[in-house]
């Protein structure tokens, strides 16, 4: 029944295997294999690592609401920034079309964007987001796999994964990403919600 709405299911599921830490598929082996080692790192993408781990517990331990997007806030910056011009200006570009609803036109944006900072985790992730509202769910969970490899802690890029398998049928592993996502950020808005309901309707109801 998936398989003849999802003509590219297979690859789906097998992306989603990689995403969720289990046997590692093509696409997980290609991110680590771009991935660089701690000691090539920049020293300001190392300082910014260590700005972003203290956001993180902070994130954590926020004790409201309201602190709690204060500090997203922070973490979103750190992630919009790409530390080039070029990067920069074509992002500006991919907002621009974005807004005018040229998709296809941000996609191509990002695919350059991609080829001159391929560390640029926000690149990966507006393109996975474009690729969702295409309903190409294939090459978003891709570009979502090349995300978390690089930053498994970024709750946008996982409450995206949870959605888009909960637009494949996939209820088991949907409740499994969001509770990843509560789990870096606790006060994260509707996920909370989406856990009961899913956790009621995969797990049944406690007696």
């Amino acid at each position: 029944m998936m398989g003849s709405r999802f003509p590219a299911l297979r690859l789906v599921l097998a992306l989603v295997v990689a995403v969720l830490g289990y046997p590692v598929g093509r696409a997980a082996a290609e991110a680590a294999a771009i991935a660089e080692p701690p000691d090539r790192l920049p020293k300001n993408r190392v300082d910014q690592g260590r700005n972003i781990d203290f956001l993180f517990e902070a994130l954590k331990a926020a004790p409201d609401d309201e602190s709690a997007k204060v500090v997203e806030n922070r973490i979103w910056a750190l992630w919009f920034a790409s530390g080039s011009d070029t990067a920069d200006l074509l992002m500006s570009r991919v907002k621009t079309a974005t807004d005018d609803k040229e998709l296809d036109l941000a996609i191509e944006l990002l695919d350059k964007i991609i080829v001159v900072k391929p560390d640029y985790v926000e690149a990966w992730n507006r393109r996975a987001t474009l690729y969702f509202m295409k309903k190409d769910y294939g090459r978003s969970i891709a570009d979502i796999a090349q995300v978390l490899s690089r930053e498994p802690r970024h709750f946008g890029a996982l409450t995206g994964l949870g959605t888009i398998l909960q637009e494949l049928g996939d209820d088991r592993h949907a409740l499994e990403i969001y509770r990843r996502a509560l789990a870096v950020y606790p006060r994260l808005q509707k996920v909370p919600d989406l856990i009961k309901t899913l956790s009621e309707k995969v797990e049944g109801r406690d007696i």
